[in-house]
C-alpha cells in the first residue's frame, strides 16, 4: 500500500485527468434510472461490455419495473444468461422491481439507504446510481478504483470502505463528482492489474507505485 499523497499532488493528478477527459462517463448502457439500476446490479462479477450485450434487446422491451415483471423471470434469464450468476441476478431483478412498485411508486429512490434496501443492491451499486443519475458525488469503489487508489497513493486503504473514505477526504471537492469515473477508467485502460501501462501514464511522475514498468 502506497503512502497517502498530499493535497497538492492529488489536485495535480485530477487536473491532468480532467484535461484528458473533462466529462468522463460510465460505460453501462441505460435509458433511465431503472435500467441503470438493473445494469449496475447485473454488472457484479461481469464486464460492462458483457452486460451491455445482454441488455441491448432487454431494455427495448423492459425499461420499467412493470414491464420487467410482465416479462417474467424465465424470459429475463434468456436475455442475461451470458452473464455470471445470472439466475440469482434474475431473481433479484424481479424482487427489486416488485419492491419499487409496492414501496416507491415504481420510481428508483434517490437515497443510499433506500437503494440498499433493494435485493442485490449493495453500497457500490447504490453509489453508482447516485453518482450517474442524480449527480451526487458518491464514490463507488470497485476492484479498479481499489487498485489505483492503493498503487498511486491517491486513496490508500485496506478495504473498499477505507478507500471510499480516503477519496472523500482527500480528493478536492471540485473533482469529487467525476472522481469515480476518472479512477475506474484509469484502472481499466491504463493502470491494469497485471500489465500497468506506466510508460504512457499521464500521472507517472506523481504516482507512488514502486514497481513502475519502464
Amino acid at each position: 500500500m502506497a503512502k497517502q499523497l498530499d493535497y497538492k499532488t492529488i489536485r495535480e493528478i485530477f487536473t491532468r485527468f480532467q484535461a484528458a477527459s473533462a466529462e468522463p462517463k460510465g460505460e453501462l448502457d441505460h435509458v433511465n434510472a431503472y435500467t441503470l439500476l438493473v445494469a449496475v446490479a447485473l454488472s457484479a462479477q461481469a464486464t460492462d461490455a458483457g452486460v451491455n450485450r445482454a441488455t441491448r434487446e432487454l431494455f427495448k422491451i423492459a425499461d420499467t419495473p412493470e414491464k420487467m415483471l410482465e416479462l417474467g423471470e424465465e424470459e429475463l434469464i434468456e436475455h442475461i444468461k451470458t452473464i455470471g450468476l445470472y439466475r440469482n441476478k434474475a431473481k433479484n431483478v424481479m424482487k427489486l422491481s416488485r419492491i419499487l412498485i409496492d414501496r416507491f411508486d415504481g420510481q428508483v429512490p434517490n437515497s443510499r439507504a433506500a437503494l440498499q434496501s433493494l435485493p442485490g443492491v449493495g453500497r457500490k451499486t447504490a453509489n453508482v446510481v447516485l453518482n450517474m443519475w442524480w449527480s451526487y458525488p458518491a464514490q463507488a469503489v470497485d476492484t479498479h478504483i481499489f487498485r489505483v487508489g492503493n498503487r498511486t497513493g491517491i486513496a490508500p486503504g485496506k478495504d473498499v470502505d477505507a478507500v471510499e473514505r480516503a477519496i472523500e477526504d482527500n480528493v478536492p471537492v471540485d473533482f469529487q463528482q467525476h472522481a469515480h469515473h476518472w479512477l475506474i477508467l484509469h484502472g481499466r485502460y491504463h493502470c491494469k492489474a497485471r500489465a500497468p501501462m506506466c510508460q504512457t501514464c499521464i500521472i507517472r511522475d506523481l504516482c507512488q507505485f514502486e514497481e513502475k514498468r519502464l
